[in-house]
């Protein structure tokens, strides 16, 4: 049938976001300990850790969008989560000049 396969993508679909999820969440999680347990030594993993949230909220813009179909009010909300990805690559930049500076 038609709708099957499209079904089982979701479903594919819904297991990466996961496990995008649980792979940069851990990541994001151990960063900010290091950091915080050597803030002058580790400064340069606050850019990384911005940058790894803006990549979640990336992807999970892309998966929304994807799911939107003609829904107009759930491709603003993947709008939204591209704004916010823009909005924490700035401060991933500010961040890290800051820092080399």
């Amino acid at each position: 049938m038609y709708g099957q396969g499209r079904k089982k993508g979701n479903r594919n679909a819904a297991l990466i976001m996961d496990a995008v999820h649980v792979v940069i969440g851990a990541l994001v999680v151990i960063l900010a300990v290091i950091t915080f347990l050597n803030p002058e030594g580790n400064q340069i993993l606050l850019p990384v850790i911005f940058v790894l949230a803006a990549i979640l909220n990336i992807c999970n813009g892309v998966y929304k969008y994807r799911l939107s179909g003609r829904d107009t009010a759930k491709k603003a909300a993947s709008v939204w989560l591209f704004a916010l990805a823009a909005f924490l690559i700035v401060v991933a930049v500010v961040s890290a000049i800051s820092i080399w500076r």
